[in-house]
């Protein structure tokens, strides 16, 4: 992977769908077998592009525009989202987009980001703490679906951020 391919930019609108789908499937991938079985029939390819679209504007990716292996999304001083595709997982996009992440978090004057990880998604976890994250404990997470919102018990990561 070259250093070009670390660069994080701002996402576009033409790039929804792509950034949906790669939504979808590493949700699938880390929450299919953690997660009742109801939210993940919720959880359709429909849902994460209206999510997508609605949260584009705090959307970073990496990689071309139209082809990104990676995005994190943020919402108020919530690391909202961070996803990276199967092939590029291990490879260093994760800490591009966590790093990018924090600095933006930082710049909005957020003193302690939080983001939620699924009680079980033991992987994420592993990467949220060796990057600084602390598990302040579980909370009840209202998650937004098509139907409504779906609670689900989630643990809680806070990080304190630098002042910029």
């Amino acid at each position: 992977m070259t250093g070009e391919s670390f660069r994080v930019r701002p996402a576009d609108e033409t790039e929804i769908d792509h950034l949906a789908k790669l939504w979808f499937d590493g949700w699938r991938d880390a929450h299919e077998l953690i997660v009742p079985a109801e939210l993940t029939r919720r959880r359709t390819l429909a849902s994460f592009r209206d999510r997508m679209s609605a949260g584009i504007a705090d959307v970073r990716a990496i990689g071309a525009p139209g082809a990104a292996t990676g995005f994190a999304m943020l919402k108020g001083d919530e690391l909202y989202q961070l996803y990276v595709s199967a092939a590029w997982r291990g490879r260093g996009a994760a800490v591009a987009l966590i790093d990018d992440a924090e600095a933006r978090l930082s710049e909005r004057g957020v003193a302690v980001a939080w983001l939620a990880c699924a009680i079980g998604n033991d992987r994420a976890a592993r990467f949220y703490e060796k990057r600084g994250w602390r598990r302040a404990g579980t909370i009840v997470n209202q998650l937004e679906t098509t139907n409504g919102t779906f609670p689900l018990e989630v643990w809680r990561y806070e990080k304190e951020l630098a002042r910029t």
